[in-house]
Formats: C-alpha cells, structure tokens, sequence
C-alpha cells in the first residue's frame, strides 16, 4: 500500500467533500479513490470518514488525522521543493578533498574565487597524503594527480598535467655548486620527499636523453612538499618539489632551479566524483569552474619552465 499517495487521496476527499469530486480532481476513478481511503482505514485500523449518502463527515479521529496527513504533505512538498531547488541554484555544503600540496596552492584559491560567483556554498575542505574513499560517501569531489587512473565507475576530468622539478636555495648553490648532470646527485645532499609517487632513495629523472635513474641519499626525509620547501630554503639540500608547491620560491627568489632540462613524476590532475544520475547545482557549478580555472592556473606555473 502507498501510504503517501493514500493520505493524498483523503486529504482530497475532505477537501472536495466527496468522492466523486476528489476523483475528477486528482484523475481517478471514484472506485479507486474510495479503495485508497478504505485502505487507509484499515492500515490504521480506525474509522476516518462517516459516509452516508448525502454527506460525509470525519470522525474525531480523522480530524486529528487530517491535521497530521496536511503537515506532512506539506513537509513533503517543501522538501522536494527544496531537493529540486538543489539542482538549479548552488547551495549548502560542498565536501572537497585534495592532496595537500594540490589544496594549499590550487584549491583553496579557487574555492576563495568560486564562492565570490556562489555565495551560499559553504565548503569542507579535506586534505590528505592518501586517496579518498569517494564511494564511502564523505565527498563530493575530489581533485588528484595521478599519472593515469585505474577503470573505476567515478566520473573523472582531466585538469591539466604537471610534473615535479629538482629545487635548492641560492645559497646552497653558491657553497656547493649546482649539478651539471644528473649523476652530479651522488655529490649532494638530497632531501627526500617520502610520498607514495616517489621511491625513497631513487630519483626517475626525464630529459632529453630520456630517462636516467639516479640513486640519492640526504640528511632529511619528510612527507609534505610544502615541508620540503622550508628545508630546501634554508639550504639544507636539493629536493624534488611538485611545480605548484615550487612556484612561489621561484618567483621570489627564495628557490633556484637546477639541472633545468630534467624534470621527474609527470603526472595529470583530475577532478573525481561519484557517477550520479543527479548531480546536484554545487557539484556541477564547482566542477565547471574547476574545468575553466584550473587549466589556467596550472599553464601559467607550466610557462614558468620554458622562461
């Protein structure tokens, strides 16, 4: 039994004050509409309505159900209201989740100039070394970057790709000189960056030999490039750094590139979420400004190579 579409019914019934005039209303055979109040009668094991031939009258407890079914209906009406408003106009709360070196230099500016063009959507905001479990329900979108992605049943787009680059600080260069060649490293302090891309001790770099695998060894291992920025900067060593994370010490100066025809980790930057019939107008919005923005951001940090 529907029960909604019952309570419907005879709340239709009371307002037409008839069976007959319920049933035009509401496209149903008079038949039909009595079964349904009928069947709500029986579900709730009490009489509703008092029928007679001329009239009908509700009994004490079908005013008190007639109130009941009006506040519910109307509940009702307003929460798909509200569900279909959630397509057309973006609002609530947006469950993001990045990397962390992606968050801090490509996120979190674009939620600041996203939220300008939608003002009522508040943001969450999840950063991790390790991907998201999207099925589990706890985003909406995630942005990774990744080499490829495995076949999955999440809807995925491509950003953008970048890579990573070999950093040190003006003063270590100017105390220990800069590699002319990758096998240079050996001679180096090498700060490793110990994310699951990178193996520890072993740096694949790409240049215009193609790949040479060069074996390294340093003071100082940490999980977090924006970590590795500080111990890079204070001239403790040359590190790999992801371009985005590297960009702002070398525009300062506070950063110096070396070996600058060699790069390492070239990889893609999606946007992921979870393959809906309905996606609701934030996720869709956010996902949009991410397609037009991002590829932006990350081709001006790319010209800053080939400067």
């Amino acid at each position: 039994m529907d029960t909604l579409q019952n309570m419907r019914v005879f709340a239709r019934v009371v307002e037409a004050g008839s069976f007959t005039a319920a049933a035009e209303s509401l496209n149903m055979t008079t038949g039909a509409v009595s079964r349904a109040v009928s069947d709500l009668e029986a579900h709730l094991r009490t009489r509703l309505l008092n029928r007679s031939t001329r009239r009908l009258a509700l009994t004490p407890a079908g005013e008190r159900y007639l109130q009941r079914c009006r506040q519910i209906l109307a509940d009702l009406a307003r929460a798909e209201e509200e569900a279909s408003d959630a397509h057309e106009r973006p609002s609530g709360t947006l469950r993001l989740f990045s990397f962390v070196s992606l968050g801090q230099h490509y996120l979190l500016p674009a939620i600041a100039r996203y939220r300008i063009q939608f003002p009522d959507v508040t943001v969450e905001l999840t950063m991790s070394q390790s991907a998201p479990d999207l099925f589990g329900g706890g985003s909406d979108v995630a942005v990774i970057a990744a080499p490829s992605l495995s076949d999955s049943e999440m809807v995925s787009h491509l950003l953008g790709s970048t890579c990573s680059i070999l950093c040190a600080s003006p003063h270590y260069v100017r105390s220990r000189g800069a590699p002319a060649k990758p096998g240079d490293l050996s001679q180096h302090d090498c700060l490793i960056l110990n994310t699951p891309a990178f193996p520890l001790h072993e740096w694949l770099l790409e240049g215009p030999g193609g790949g040479e695998l060069i074996s390294v060894r340093g003071p100082l291992q940490v999980n977090i490039a924006e970590s590795l920025v500080v111990a890079i900067r204070e001239g403790m060593g040359i590190g790999i750094l992801p371009l985005y994370a590297a960009v702002d010490g070398l525009r300062n100066g506070t950063l110096v590139r070396v070996l600058l025809h060699h790069t390492l980790q070239n990889t893609n930057i999606y946007a992921l979420y979870p393959s809906r019939k309905f996606i609701d107008a934030k996720t869709r919005t956010w996902v949009e400004f991410l397609r037009t923005h991002l590829p932006e951001v990350i081709a001006r940090d790319k010209a800053l190579l080939a400067g």
